[in-house]
């Protein structure tokens, strides 16, 4: 199936450039060297027929050709975000691999769960949000700036990415210290106990025992929902001590409840 003279993605593909490898290089050695959002965005349409030619071996399979593009185009830029130029390796074939596992992914973990069109598009986005700020930045974006970057509502991109999210097991390791493993199970209270009332007793009482920053990042971890980068900028530590305070102080919880 050919789709040089079709839209996706509001894109007429007839009229997509092509650059040659020496050009390629060039544009990424200035991405690397001043971060230019220009050199990004002529790297990107410049390479945005190889994404076609890419989804071409993923098509026929039920998938909406829009979306197969835009997963594609995510490979893209996270190949333009983490191509080493000391290595002798042509830039579009470090490129295929890369967008190919990001389409496999797309198609292995999200095939069987309906998401609206219109969530599956602002994640889209916040996700390519995501990367490039992360690229600029040299650091994981907020939630409010990825919202930002894309002009939407944060609960509407905390949504959106939550629609595409893999499960998590019960048992996957959220933090580790010395052998001492914290899982998802460990966070989770059993609202099914006939005991719950009087846990919940305990737990208020073991939750006052806390130191004040203890409570806080607690607080905006479990009831505010913020990642531990978040937490770490609105209070002023690192993510590192955030996370040593949010075990301890869940491990206190546990002992004396």
């Amino acid at each position: 199936m050919a789709y040089q003279k079709v839209i996706i993605s509001g894109i007429n593909t007839s009229k997509l450039t092509v650059l040659k490898e020496s050009e390629k290089i060039e544009l990424l050695r200035e991405i690397q060297r001043t971060g230019s959002k220009e050199a990004r965005d002529k790297l990107i349409n410049g390479n945005l027929r190889l994404v076609l030619s890419v989804i071409q071996r993923f098509a026929g399979r039920g998938e909406d050709i829009d979306d197969l593009f835009q997963i594609g185009v995510i490979g893209l830029i996270k190949a333009i975000n983490n191509f080493d130029l000391s290595k002798e390796v042509r830039f579009s074939t470090y490129c295929v691999p890369m967008i190919s596992g990001e389409l496999r992914r797309f198609l292995r973990d999200y095939n069987h769960i309906k998401v609206s069109r219109s969530l599956r598009d602002l994640a889209y986005k916040a996700m390519q949000a995501k990367e490039q700020l992360t690229a600029e930045q040299q650091k994981e974006p907020t939630m409010d700036e990825i919202a930002k970057r894309i002009d939407a509502k944060r609960s509407d991109v905390v949504l959106a990415l939550e629609s595409v999210t893999d499960p998590v097991s019960l048992y996957e390791p959220v933090y580790s210290d010395a052998g001492d493993t914290l899982y998802v199970l460990d966070q989770i209270s059993d609202q099914n106990s006939v005991d719950s009332w009087l846990d919940e007793i305990a737990l208020r009482d073991a939750i006052k025992a806390l130191q004040p920053r203890e409570k806080r990042i607690l607080y905006l971890r479990f009831f505010q929902g913020k990642t531990q980068v978040e937490v770490a900028q609105e209070i002023g530590i690192s993510q590192a001590q955030v996370s040593r305070l949010e075990k301890g102080a869940l491990n206190q919880i546990k002992g004396d409840v």
